[in-house]
C-alpha cells in the first residue's frame, strides 16, 4: 500500500478515484457489506471503496430476476389481487428486462434464452411447492429497516427483510445451485439472520418467532428446499457485533487483503487482483 490514501495499485497504476474510506465508515453497514469484507477484503475494496462496475453474472441476474418475481407475489397476496403463475408472467418478463438496464448481465452467446427459461422454472417450481398459503396475508414485505447501534459504539444497521409471515417469522429467499442443510444453512447465514432479528425487533418491539430460508434449487429438476431456524440469542447477537467490530477496524485501517481461493473463480475482480500490487 502506499501512503496517501493507501490507494493500491492496478496493473502499475493508481487508480484515481477519490479515498472513500470515510464516507464508507459513515454508512449504513448490512449483512452483505459485512459478507463482502470478511470473505475477500481486497474485492471489498473494488466494490464498495473504488466502486468498480462489472456486468452481472448470469447466476446472479437468474436470482435477482426471480427475488423481483416472488416479491411482486408477496405483494399482490398482501393487496389482496390474483397471484398464480398467469398474474406473475409478465411481470416477470419486465423484471428480467428492467433489470439488465440497471445492470447489464455477462450471456454467452445463446445463454439468455437458456437461463430465462431456467429462472421462470424456478418461480413455477416454488409457486406449486411453496407452503405459504396463497390467501395468508403477509405481514410486510420486501421491508427495509435501520437500527442505530451507537450504543454499543458501532455505525447504523440496515437491511432489507423478504417476507415477514403472520406471528413474526422472517422468511429470505435463496438460489442455489446445491442443495443446502438445515446446520449448513444457519452457518453460512447467521449474519443475515441475526441482522434481521434485530431489524425486526427494532421496527416492531416484539422478538421474532423464527425464520425460514426458502432455497429454490437450480438442479436439473428444481426443487423447493425449506431450511427453520430459531430466535437469534445473545451468543448470535454477540458474533454480529464482534463482525462489525471487525469491519470498522479493518475499513479504518485500510487493510485490503486479498483472501485467494477457490472462490477467485466466479470473482468479477479476477483480473484487477491478480494484476494488482500491495
Amino acid at each position: 500500500m502506499e501512503s496517501e490514501g493507501k490507494m493500491i495499485a492496478i496493473n502499475g497504476e493508481i487508480p484515481a478515484a477519490i479515498n472513500r474510506v470515510h464516507d464508507v465508515l459513515l454508512e449504513p453497514v448490512s449483512a452483505s457489506r459485512l459478507n463482502a469484507f470478511h470473505s475477500c477484503r481486497l474485492k471489498f475494496y473494488f466494490r464498495y471503496i473504488l466502486k468498480l462496475r462489472k456486468p452481472v453474472g448470469a447466476a446472479l441476474h437468474v436470482g435477482k430476476s426471480v427475488h423481483a418475481a416472488l416479491q411482486e407475489w408477496s405483494k399482490r397476496r398482501w393487496h389482496s389481487k390474483p397471484s398464480e403463475c398467469e398474474d406473475l408472467r409478465a411481470g416477470f418478463t419486465d423484471h428480467w428486462i428492467s433489470l439488465q438496464a440497471e445492470d447489464p448481465v455477462d450471456f454467452e452467446p445463446g445463454e439468455e434464452s437458456v437461463e430465462q427459461s431456467k429462472a421462470w422454472g424456478l418461480v413455477e417450481m416454488y409457486l406449486r411447492d411453496t407452503p405459504i398459503p396463497s390467501a395468508e396475508k403477509p405481514l410486510a414485505v420486501e421491508v427495509a429497516v435501520d437500527t442505530d447501534l451507537a450504543s454499543h459504539g458501532l455505525p447504523v444497521l440496515r437491511g432489507v427483510i423478504d417476507l415477514i409471515r403472520p406471528g413474526g417469522k422472517i422468511v429470505d429467499f435463496k438460489t442455489t445451485a446445491t442443495t443446502p442443510n438445515e446446520s449448513q444453512a444457519e452457518h453460512r447465514n447467521q449474519l443475515q439472520l441475526t441482522a434481521y432479528a434485530l431489524l425486526y425487533r427494532e421496527a416492531t418491539g416484539e422478538k421474532e418467532s423464527g425464520f425460514e430460508l426458502h432455497h429454490l434449487v437450480k438442479t436439473k429438476t428444481p426443487k423447493l428446499v425449506i431450511t427453520t431456524h430459531q430466535p437469534v440469542d445473545h451468543r448470535q447477537e454477540s458474533k454480529l457485533f464482534r463482525s462489525i467490530e471487525s469491519y470498522v477496524d479493518g475499513v479504518e485501517r485500510e487493510d485490503w487483503v486479498a483472501s485467494p481461493g477457490l472462490q477467485c473463480v466466479a470473482c468479477e475482480f479476477f483480473h484487477e487482483c491478480k494484476g494488482g500490487a500491495l
